[in-house]
């Protein structure tokens, strides 16, 4: 248990904001307040939360001075307006991956937190759970030799209504956004922005990639293959293969769990399983907490910049298979 001088508001009262919630909480991390486009949802999530101060819009959120960190938890779409506001109002922020809809509007919250001198991190939590971090010290120590290829899946059976914000278009519905980005954040943590892009998608009857998988191509040819869907059930498995041996990571691989490693006779060498309190949310959090603390607004495993250069991968992807959402011009999916 920690305890934190820094207060979180939490912009946005849906599942993620519930998950993310519950892991501050538990760890001692101290929210402040919610914020929410009405007053009644606001009040609702605090009172299951036993949060201090309720807010029925984003602004009066921001403004409130017991908020030194806004959680930007809102469907893709209203993520570079909600940071950005953040940020204009003197607040650090933690937005949610996707980080925005394109990376265009992922530079604009970057310069604007370079501007001001505030922390703007993407809320990619998987990065800084305790079996990646375990699992890039053993790269760095050469236990698979020079890695050369990533092996990652996001596949879910999620609901199919229609009007559901992963079917919907206006909304920053597919799986790319919400499951794609995954793997290929992974892939780009490993190996660097890739040099070459090639994807395919199947689309649902709403216009959006029910279904999305593709090679990205690395500097010195390495390789990451990723598949991401949202009407089929996953393994949900990772592998990296390198020139000495490999690392397994147990479904679910973003997820807290754990990993083997393999020799290149495909021998165990060890395993791990570290512990982890709850979703393992909180991680993200410290992160930020310790950037606040020392004074920095970029940290390693998670720079701004790499949020951009994710966010241009995934604008390529979907030039490549043709995703257009409403006021993009051109069709929605094809």
């Amino acid at each position: 248990m920690t305890t934190s001088s820094l207060g979180w508001g939490i912009l946005g009262t849906g599942l993620i904001a519930t998950l993310f919630t519950a892991d501050l909480q538990a760890v001692g991390l101290r929210v402040a307040a919610v914020g929410s486009r009405t007053v009644d949802r606001a009040q609702a999530f605090a009172a299951e939360h036993e949060i201090p101060a309720a807010h029925g819009s984003w602004q009066e959120l921001v403004d409130d001075p017991s908020v030194d960190v806004v959680y930007v938890a809102t469907p893709h779409p209203a993520h570079v307006a909600a940071a950005l506001m953040a940020l204009e109002a003197g607040k650090h922020v933690l937005v949610e991956k996707a980080f925005t809809m394109t990376a265009v509007e992922a530079e604009a919250i970057v310069r604007l937190a370079e501007e001001r001198g505030l922390v703007a991190l993407e809320a990619m939590w998987t990065r800084f759970l305790p079996h990646m971090l375990e699992i890039h010290a053993a790269i760095e120590a050469g236990e698979i030799g020079d890695p050369q290829v990533l092996i990652a899946e996001h596949c879910q059976a999620l609901p199919t209504d229609p009007a559901h914000r992963l079917n919907a278009p206006e909304l920053g519905g597919g799986a790319l956004l919400d499951l794609g980005v995954y793997p290929i954040s992974f892939a780009v943590d490993l190996f660097g922005p890739p040099e070459q892009i090639d994807a395919r998608a199947v689309f649902t009857e709403t216009g959006v990639d029910g279904r999305v998988s593709g090679t990205l191509v690395h500097a010195g040819g390495r390789h990451s293959l990723f598949t991401a869907a949202l009407n089929i059930p996953g393994v949900n498995g990772a592998t990296i293969l390198g020139t000495g041996g490999s690392i397994v990571i147990d479904p679910t691989w973003y997820t807290a769990t754990g990993y083997t490693v393999r020799d290149r006779d495909q021998q165990v060498v060890r395993r791990s399983q570290p512990a982890v309190s709850g979703r393992g949310m909180q991680f993200q959090a410290f992160e930020l907490e310790r950037l606040v603390r020392e004074g920095r607004i970029a940290g390693d495993r998670m720079p701004p910049a790499q949020s951009v250069q994710i966010m241009a991968v995934l604008d390529a992807i979907r030039d490549t298979i043709g995703l257009r959402y409403p006021g993009e011009g051109g069709p929605t999916g094809r």
